[in-house]
């Protein structure tokens, strides 16, 4: 089976993602992909996962697990979307690491599911707004203890990367950059469905249709219809010019929460993250979806 774990990051539109996905969910059962409902697995899984620090999983627990989660439900795909599988956002950041148990937590699921086909979705965000946005969900009062005295230039999506793939490395990653959704939320969908490219599904402007005035999408609607046959690269082309002149100004700017911080620190974070990106695509075993 192939198993599908999305998992991150926390505060990229997570939710509105397993929402998608499941307004999908009739059309992907006739392709073989089930999106079973986060209330039959989500508790389920932190329990197994919790369980196995302690003991190894028991020969029949997978077989056991998909039981429950599948419901009868005959499948070759399924898809698991868990923001918590690698902890709360106030406990994401330690010793300059985001997401130091992901590792941990996928070489459990790959003992879990030892003969099953597993991929991590994972997103990434730019540090400048997503080390803010982890903090206003943390008990510290000012960033340099929320971030453990760490220098935040040295916060590396590489790191995270790397270090997953080092301790689950028959483990492929797919990612990409919460800035670049909108350009690629339905080819998320379908990476997520196994699907191919171009292919229809449910919802996929869903997000553009957030940040983008109503006068805009109901322009760029008609200018799809009367070019059909674009190529995805195109439409997000397309894409693009259409946000450049009606996006709605107040939903794509960002209010952080990062005291002590000031333009010059955003900026000099926002070029690393940029760079990083690009050491990002470069590790073997990661796919980067990007415009």
């Amino acid at each position: 089976m192939q198993l599908v774990i999305h998992a991150g990051a926390h505060f990229t539109e997570e939710d509105r993602l397993l929402r998608c996905l499941l307004n999908n969910k009739g059309d992907f059962s006739k392709r073989g992909v089930a999106v079973p409902g986060p209330g039959k697995y989500r508790a389920l899984l932190r329990d197994t996962l919790a369980a196995m620090i302690d003991a190894p999983p028991s020969a029949d627990a997978r077989d056991v697990l998909l039981d429950v989660i599948l419901d009868d439900e005959s499948a070759d795909r399924v898809i698991l979307s868990h923001m918590f599988l690698f902890g709360a956002p106030r406990a994401i950041v330690r010793d300059g690491l985001m997401y130091c148990l992901a590792p941990e937590r996928m070489v459990q699921i790959a003992s879990l599911f030892p003969h099953d086909d597993i991929e991590l979705f994972f997103a990434m965000r730019n540090p400048a707004t997503f080390l803010p946005a982890l903090f206003t969900q943390a008990p510290q009062e000012d960033m340099h203890t929320f971030l453990r005295a760490r220098d935040p230039y040295s916060i590396r999506w590489s790191e995270t990367f790397s270090e997953i793939r080092a301790a689950a490395p028959d483990i492929p990653i797919t990612t990409w950059c919460f800035e670049d959704m909108p350009l690629i939320w339905a080819q998320i969908i379908r990476e997520m469905g196994g699907l191919e490219h171009g292919e229809k599904i449910i919802g996929g402007f869903d997000l553009l249709a957030d940040i983008m005035t109503a006068e805009g999408m109901q322009r760029f609607r008609t200018y799809l219809k009367s070019h059909a046959g674009m190529s995805e690269v195109q439409k997000r082309r397309v894409i693009a010019a259409f946000l450049d002149k009606f996006a709605i100004e107040e939903e794509i700017e960002e209010e952080l929460n990062a005291p002590g911080w000031t333009e010059e620190v955003i900026d000099t974070m926002t070029d690393i993250y940029e760079e990083d990106v690009l050491a990002v695509s470069r590790i073997p075993g990661v796919t980067v979806i990007s415009p």
